[in-house]
């Protein structure tokens, strides 16, 4: 409530439809407040609705996917997706495999750049979970550093679960990182991210640039660094 003088200021939407991806270990509840605001900023979340994040099993990605297809069907042209943690990396690889679907990638603290190849928290559940046979992870053969949409990173250095290097990716024409201040866990309900959100969605891919804050918001995020 305290952020809604600053959301007043960010680019609104046209109803077009979002799909918002959960992190790892969680569901559609941990994005509601996340899917409140963009929808909010005229914009219509829709969440996963495949229950609880255990990890990149075969049925969880097609299901993804199946989704997705349901949304462009519906849309009538790709669709954007908003992946926080473990879902930004679905949000990648789907990006990787079926380009047509999507419309651009907007990751929140995903650990998506296998080769940095750095220990967090969550490394050993990730490799409990590399035991079963049906989690799929294979950082030797997927490379999501580059993929062939619009994508923005969104990570902060005091990140907390993930290894923050881990979640920049190589910059290009339409490749960008952005950084916020904050907690991995807060990334869902933190006003920077709620306006890195509304600049990217109101963008869209046809018209995308680099994101850069308006001067009276600017102090909410911190001077450009280097990433390496």
């Amino acid at each position: 409530m305290a952020s809604n003088p600053l959301l007043r200021l960010a680019p609104k939407g046209s109803g077009r439809p979002v799909l918002v991806l959960p992190g790892f270990t969680a569901t559609d509840v941990s994005t509601m407040p996340l899917r409140t605001v963009l929808r909010q900023l005229k914009h219509e979340p829709v969440g996963w609705g495949l229950g609880r994040n255990m990890g990149p099993t075969t049925e969880k990605l097609v299901g993804v996917r199946e989704l997705l297809e349901q949304m462009v069907d519906d849309a009538g042209g790709p669709v954007p997706i908003v992946g926080w943690s473990l879902g930004g990396v679905y949000a990648r690889l789907v990006a990787q495999e079926h380009p047509d679907l999507v419309e651009q990638v907007i990751s929140l603290g995903s650990p998506f750049n296998f080769g940095a190849r750095e220990q967090s928290t969550l490394t050993p559940l990730w490799d409990y979970l590399a035991s079963r046979t049906e989690f799929v992870r294979d950082a030797d053969n997927v490379d999501l550093d580059q993929i062939p949409v619009p994508s923005t990173s969104v990570f902060t250095r005091s990140d907390g679960v993930v290894a923050w290097r881990s979640c920049v990716q190589s910059e290009g024409p339409f490749a960008e990182n952005v950084e916020v201040r904050g907690s991995h866990m807060g990334l869902g309900v933190n006003v920077s991210v709620a306006i890195v959100l509304a600049d990217r969605l109101a963008n869209g891919a046809n018209n995308w640039e680099p994101f850069t804050p308006r001067t009276r918001i600017n102090w909410l995020f911190p001077r450009q660094r280097t990433t390496s």
